[in-house]
């Protein structure tokens, strides 16, 4: 075993250290909540996001991950921006070879942005991403990971619509069982305040914020095995670097020598 400085683990890390933030996210998922991890970064959430979606997927479960800083910040137009959203859950879910999507795309044009994507999910996501492997009457849960929200706050026009979005996707449920089946988690370095104000149309003031802490002695003893091998008393030795390093900037990763 070596240790990883910072960066994510992949979800099926034999060496991932459990935190209680994990069962946390994970039950409030599979419960259908909406969630969100806002904390500093290197504290391990896009690891966490990784494991997450790694656990959910083996439940059959959707998944797919948007990264948004790959969508661009100043110079990117909210036509772009949105298009770009619709296309990463287009490929995401590979709906490729069930929808034509220029096709479908030319028939959007007059509606707003936001509206094009709920169209998209509601016309295209929702009908199309069924698994043949569940027994009949069960249904296709699908989870949505959004990664680095705080890049948000660099483009150049509001984005309170899409949080907007999210809540009327929430509301939804009420009226349309389809959307049971939709849920989001979102991770970033922000605070609900910072992304959007206005408590009428903010989906944080009905969702689960999921607190990330560092590691527990506890939790941190799979960290041992590598210790054991470099150290004679290495609980002490992990007690110390815990203390010192704090959450999760010291991770473990597979030795590939």
């Amino acid at each position: 075993m070596r240790y990883q400085l910072g960066g994510s683990l992949c979800g099926d890390d034999p060496n991932y250290v459990i935190r209680q933030a994990d069962e946390q996210l994970y039950a409030c998922l599979k419960a259908g909540d909406f969630c969100y991890v806002f904390n500093s970064r290197q504290m391990g959430k896009t690891s966490l996001l990784q494991h997450t979606s790694y656990r959910l997927v083996a439940q059959s479960y959707s998944c797919a991950y948007l990264d948004v800083t790959r969508l661009g910040s100043e110079d990117t137009t909210p036509q772009q921006w949105y298009k770009g959203i619709i296309l990463s859950l287009f490929y995401s879910f590979n709906l490729a070879e069930k929808v034509n999507f220029k096709e479908w795309w030319d028939k959007q044009s007059g509606i707003s942005l936001v509206q094009q994507l709920h169209q998209f999910v509601e016309q295209v996501l929702l009908p199309n991403v069924k698994s043949e492997s569940l027994e009949d009457g069960e249904v296709q849960h699908i989870i949505i990971f959004i990664d680095e929200i705080d890049s948000l706050l660099s483009l150049s026009f509001p984005i309170s619509d899409f949080f907007a979005w999210i809540r009327y996707c929430y509301n939804q449920r009420a009226h349309d069982p389809n959307f049971q089946r939709l849920g989001f988690a979102l991770f970033g370095v922000a605070s609900p305040t910072d992304l959007i104000a206005d408590k009428r149309r903010t989906p944080f003031n009905i969702g689960r914020a999921i607190e990330l802490e560092g590691f527990k002695l506890h939790e941190a003893k799979p960290l041992l095995k590598g210790l054991e091998q470099v150290v004679n008393q290495p609980q002490a030795v992990l007690q110390e670097i815990i203390i010192g390093v704090g959450d999760s900037h010291f991770l473990p990763k597979n030795s590939v020598s």
